[in-house]
């Protein structure tokens, strides 16, 4: 009888290849052939999970979405404070990926969201998850916010943009990863400090 194949877990395995390839050399460096030897599959086993390299692409960065968001919710859950203010801090952390163990994920999410800028079906991976975690945030926001924020999806807006600088910031060695989460905890202490009461937002 032929050995069943796990194509779902096949096509991971695949995703973390490109993944590890994209680290070493950036997209451009990412060939089919590459993948196939550095997943320890075969040529013929990549183009049977995935039809073009566009498509493969596309899985790997909705790939590493999904691990971020996974690791996202795990932190929530294993908080044992579990305030919006404290949830929303803890969110920005690991989106921003300061940590060091998670600086190799940073230049893979950075190596995608540059080459989404000039492919359109990277682009739409891209947008939804930058809109799934607005929502989050803006959830948090609006939860935490004591008076309530007028405006919480446009403050999400602003904390994520200020994460992906951030990201960038420290990979480049512009700044440490100490110092990026101080930046991310003045930014949420003003935003508190903006919603109390007889303060006027600027």
């Amino acid at each position: 009888m032929p050995r069943r194949i796990d194509h779902d877990s096949r096509r991971r395995r695949i995703a973390d290849a490109v993944c590890l390839l994209a680290d070493e050399r950036g997209l451009e460096g990412v060939t089919l052939r590459d993948v196939a030897t550095r997943a320890e599959v075969s040529m013929g086993a990549v183009q049977r999970c995935f039809r073009t390299k566009e498509e493969m692409l596309v899985f790997a960065l909705a790939h590493v979405g999904e691990r971020i968001t996974d690791r996202v919710r795990a932190r929530l859950a294993a908080s044992p404070a579990r305030s919006a203010r404290t949830s929303l801090g803890h969110t920005l952390t690991e989106v921003s990926l300061l940590a060091q163990e998670h600086r190799a994920e940073a230049r893979v999410w950075l190596a995608f969201v540059a080459q989404a800028a000039v492919t359109p079906a990277l682009a739409a991976v891209v947008r939804g998850a930058y809109d799934d975690l607005r929502a989050l945030l803006a959830g948090l926001i609006a939860e935490a916010a004591d008076p309530p924020c007028p405006r919480p999806e446009r403050e999400a807006d602003a904390l994520l943009a200020l994460a992906d600088g951030l990201t960038t910031h420290v990979l480049i060695g512009r700044l440490s990863p100490e110092a990026a989460l101080e930046i991310l905890d003045d930014r949420l202490t003003r935003l508190w400090e903006s919603e109390r009461p007889g303060t006027r937002r600027r």
